[in-house]
Formats: C-alpha cells, structure tokens, sequence
C-alpha cells in the first residue's frame, strides 16, 4: 500500500469514534446545533486569566489552536462568513457600517443591522438554508439574524437595543434561558447566540488590561452556565456547542509620535474626495472624484509607512475583499498599533481591530463539544470560512455554495461510511487528523 493511501485509512480512523451511531442529520436522529459568538474573544485570552468552564470544554470536546478570522477583522463581516461560508468580497457584508457612495449615507453598526439590502445581497446564512430544508431556526443577538433574505425571515429572533449593555452577567443568563426555552418548547435546531463581550472591554481599556481579564473571567463563567443549562434541559446527548469569535483585538499605540493622520499628509486633500469611509479603525476606503484617481492614489501610497494603499484591482488577493462591487476604488489598511485617523482625529480606543488577519492578536477562539464531536482532539488552526460546512454537515442539510472545504473531521463519523465514496470536502480536510 503506497505511503498515500496509508496517511488515508489513518486519517479515516482518526474520524471515527467508538460506538458511533447512526449518521449525522438522518430523520429522527439529527441533533441541535448552538453557535455562540463572544465577539472580540483573542485566541490567547485563555492564557493569562483562569477559565476552567473553557478548559473542561475543550478535554470533553475539540480546541483549534486558534482560528484566523475573514478580513476585513470587522464585527459584522467576519459574523456573515461564519454564517455562510463565503469570503467577505463573495457574501458582500463588506463593513459594519451601511454606506452608499451616492448619497454619501453612513450608518452606525446597529442601525445598519436592520438594513435588509445590506444584508441580503445574494447570500443565503444558515438559518435560512436550514428553514428551507424543514429546519426551525433561531437568531438571538447574532449580527445578520433580524432581516429577511429572499423574502424569508429566521423562525425565532431576538435584536438588542442601540444602547444595549453588553456586560450585564445577569442578562446573559436570562438569555441563555431563553434560548434553552427555544430548543425544548419551540422545538428549534439551530440557533446562534451573540454576546458583545469581551469586544467592547477591549475596545475601552485595551487586550492587556486587568478589565479585560475580568471580563474573560465573566465569559467563562458564562460558559459554564450554558454547560449546566444544556445538561439541566435534558439537551446533553443531542445538542452540540460551538464557541467562537469573530476577531482577536489589539492595542492601539495612541501616543505613537508618527500616527496615521490624512488631514498632515503633504500633497493630499480632500477636496479630491468624493467619499470616504475612514475613522473605524485600522482600515478605510476612498472614492476620489472623477479625474482625481491618480493624483490621489499618487498623494497617499507612500505618505506613511505604516498605511498601506491600494487600487482595487490590486489588492491581494489572498485577501479575499476587494473584488466586490461595494469597494471602493482606493482601499487601505494600517499596521497593528496605528489605526486611521481621517479630517480630525477622533479615534480613542485602546483596543481595535480591522488589521490584516495574518496578526496574531487578530486570532480568535474555536471550542466544540457534543455528541457528534471527538473528545479531547485539539487541532490545528483554520480558517473561520470553513466552520459554515461544518455546521451543515452536524444538521444534515445541503451547504449552499461556498468557499470552505470544511473541517467535518472533527466529527465523530459511523463505521458505515467507509463503505461510501468521500466528499471531495472531507478528503480536503483530512489532513487536520494527521500529525
């Protein structure tokens, strides 16, 4: 037998598990399935607070070593991967801000959470994939879960408020309740549950202080009431738990002597712009006016050595972004520490995020466990792209079109299907068994 061919039926039996049951989503076995998101969670923050509830989780369950997130590193554009699979230029949920080029109009992260045209552009997220396959779904929180696509709204949501507080312990319990409620009394399958921590601590008071820790502290006190809620339902041995993020986050170098500033930069005005999206963060677009183009491109390219400028057309195309029609013509991001201030600087956190997804602070978590998981496998990192197949695969549900493989070997798969021919998917993700 070749060398190939043995690394196959090696990896093909690390998949499986003793006393595997019947397949994943087959009529009257098909398990739950609970996505929770605690946006801004660092792959490391484990490393330097106490966590037990995400430590038991990870010995009963599967841990990615870390997950590198889509880029752009943004709140609302990594959630929609997540949720379909696709690479931000491909899904379109370019920003957290609604923006038209045209009107010039902006809007804030949470008003553009219920623009239904921003969100529904050609995608379809899990919710609505699984709804038209028979399916119950819910939306609590999740960015994406309140408008409808293609006319199809998800069966259960939830929306929180523009002044929402993101840290109340007591209502994060009170969530998980409800959404407890929605699995046994609503008779769901599927839902995803977001919490806005520890985003905003980190944003606030910074990745490295005691706040921070405090509240990772909280998210994992969390999780161990979400265990105990599961058990106390009677879900444990048909629910299974993803935990993840959507970024890392990272400290802004705020008295930096050579910050990025527009408005100092020789040779640059704005009076050739016809619209721009700067001021969020370490990356920003620009739409110079007709004929202005080069001159524009020609002013900034080389105006600071932590910005990076590009045209449109060439972008990197590892990236993933630019090819889409919302991008403008001029598009940048700054080094990790500098974030982009534009006609004045009005940026303040000590926390971001936004950087290239190469940085390691950009890195967030992967933890699973439940029935159709391995106990104790931790693997090595992948990219969140790849978490939209895998998902469809633990609800037995036809993936739409996407652009990740998927990572179904972290799945505890039955004897029986070694007798069937292998997905082109899963011979591509095989090799996260092999050491």
């Amino acid at each position: 037998m070749g060398r190939l061919a043995v690394l196959l039926v090696l990896a093909l039996a690390a998949l499986l598990a003793p006393g595997a049951g019947a397949p994943v989503g087959r009529k009257g076995t098909r398990n739950k399935l609970l996505l929770v998101s605690f946006d801004g969670f660092r792959w490391n923050y484990d490393q330097d607070v106490h966590t037990p509830n995400l430590d038991a989780m990870a010995l009963d369950g599967v841990k990615a070593r870390y997950m590198t997130p889509a880029f752009v590193t943004m709140t609302s554009p990594c959630h929609f991967t997540l949720v379909t699979g696709k690479y931000i230029e491909n899904h379109g949920v370019v920003h957290n801000m609604f923006y038209n080029t045209t009107s010039k109009v902006k809007l804030p992260y949470h008003a553009t959470l219920g623009v239904q045209r921003w969100w529904d552009n050609g995608s379809l997220p899990i919710w609505i994939t699984a709804q038209k396959q028979g399916l119950r779904t819910g939306s609590f929180f999740y960015p994406g879960g309140n408008v409808t696509y293609q006319g199809l709204a998800v069966t259960l949501s939830r929306k929180e408020g523009a002044l929402h507080n993101y840290k109340d312990e007591v209502e994060w319990k009170a969530n998980i309740d409800t959404v407890m409620k929605w699995f046994t009394e609503e008779g769901l399958d599927l839902v995803t549950l977001y919490f806005g921590e520890p985003d905003s601590t980190g944003h606030k008071y910074g990745p490295e202080s005691q706040q921070r820790k405090d509240m990772v502290m909280q998210v994992d006190r969390t999780v161990g009431y979400l265990r105990d809620s599961i058990r106390r339902s009677g879900l444990e041995d048909s629910l299974n738990l993803i935990v993840t993020s959507d970024h890392g986050m990272s400290t802004v170098n705020k008295t930096a002597q050579d910050l990025v500033e527009f408005h100092k930069f020789p040779n640059f005005t704005f009076k050739d712009i016809e619209f721009e999206l700067l001021d969020y963060g370490p990356n920003g677009m620009l739409l110079p006016k007709e004929g202005m183009l080069e001159k524009v491109y020609e002013a900034i390219k080389d105006a600071h050595p932590k910005l990076h400028v590009y045209k449109k057309e060439s972008f990197p195309a590892s990236l993933h972004y630019a090819r889409n029609p919302r991008i403008t013509p001029l598009l940048m991001y700054s080094d990790p520490g500098y974030v982009i201030h534009g006609r004045v600087n009005v940026q303040f956190n000590n926390g971001e995020h936004g950087f290239h997804n190469d940085v390691m602070d950009m890195k967030t978590i992967f933890r699973a466990v439940g029935p159709n998981f391995k106990r104790g496998l931790e693997v090595e990192p992948f990219e969140s792209v790849h978490v939209y197949e895998l998902m469809c695969k633990l609800l037995g549900i036809v993936p739409e079109a996407n652009d990740g493989p998927g990572i179904q070997s972290l799945i505890r798969l039955p004897a029986w299907s070694l007798l069937l021919p292998l997905p082109a998917s899963l011979c591509l993700s095989l090799s996260l068994c092999l050491s």
